[in-house]
């Protein structure tokens, strides 16, 4: 009876640790297991949830990347068209300056032409009345002197 009393005993420990372990254990065990798996399963919805996020930035990404390159590319356009338009202008400018300096030359050339023939006239009449004097030192006759004198001005 020994080996039945030991193999019932035995039954009865394992019986008894069986109850404890589903009584005391398990339950714990089984929350943990439950725990482990919800923060397993919401680590699966995250990562999916993140993937989603992810191709979401990438679509934005390239959208924004995009935009920019098609900003970028109008800035340069306009860059170009204000360079054009500056050059078009100081060429406009250098016209006009050019212009203006050619037209200050000539006034200056007319300007210095007419001084010298004043200048010649004003002589040419110095020599002239020197002449006339010397005529009329030479001949008394003073009527005709003064004809010729004046009709010499009058020619000049």
């Amino acid at each position: 009876m020994n080996l039945n009393a030991t193999m019932l005993g035995q039954a009865i420990s394992f019986v008894i640790f069986v109850w404890l372990c589903m009584k005391y254990v398990w339950p714990p065990l089984t929350a943990l297991i439950e725990q482990r798996q919800r923060e397993i399963a919401d680590g699966l919805i995250h990562t999916e949830n993140a993937a989603k996020e992810l191709d979401i930035a990438k679509a934005n990404g390239a959208k924004v990347l995009e935009d920019a390159k098609k900003s970028a590319s109008e800035l340069v356009e306009q860059g170009n068209k204000r360079r054009a338009q500056i050059i078009e202008d100081a060429h406009a400018e250098g016209e006009k300056e050019k212009a203006r300096l050619v037209a200050q030359g000539q006034a200056e050339l007319e300007s210095e032409r007419n001084r010298i023939r004043q200048e010649l006239r004003a002589e040419m009449s110095d020599m002239v009345i020197e002449t006339a004097q010397k005529l009329i030192n030479r001949n008394l006759d003073t009527d005709a002197n003064r004809d010729l004198v004046n009709k010499l001005i009058t020619e000049m």
